[in-house]
């Protein structure tokens, strides 16, 4: 295996890494959002249900139910900026695999073109010699 097919190989391992993190952490931003929505439900189902001379039960749930939200919201807006860093690193990582390829690539038409000389060389010489007798 050539130092070329060596970097592509690690590269292409790096980007199915990054690509199983982002698959993950947009698993946690989906079940964040979903415990964000069961908030929201709950909240609904809560005051439909309480009895209208009894609110100060419910707004005591309710500002619990307030402030269980915005820990729930801080966790989804961490989680999105982790996700955008995720993206920008797969990004990344999907360019240097993209050199690499181009690298090797561009090695392989070098190794052509001097495989070509060589034989072109050789038939020259041959040419020569026969001409020569």
């Amino acid at each position: 295996m050539s130092w070329a097919d060596s970097l592509i190989k690690l590269s292409g391992y790096e980007v199915e890494t990054l690509q199983k993190r982002l698959a993950e952490i947009g698993d946690r931003r989906r079940d964040a959002e979903m415990r964000l929505a069961m908030l929201f439900a709950q909240g609904d189902a809560e005051a439909a249900a309480t009895d209208p001379t009894n609110t100060g039960d419910l707004l005591r749930f309710l500002e619990h139910l307030k402030v269980r939200k915005q820990r729930v919201q801080g966790e989804i807006e961490i989680i999105m900026a982790e996700e955008s860093g995720a993206r920008d690193a797969l990004a990344q990582a999907f360019e240097e695999q993209k050199k690499y390829e181009h690298l090797a690539e561009q090695a392989r038409i070098a190794e052509a073109k001097k495989q070509g000389r060589i034989e072109a060389a050789a038939m020259d010489e041959l040419g020569l010699r026969k001409s020569a007798r």
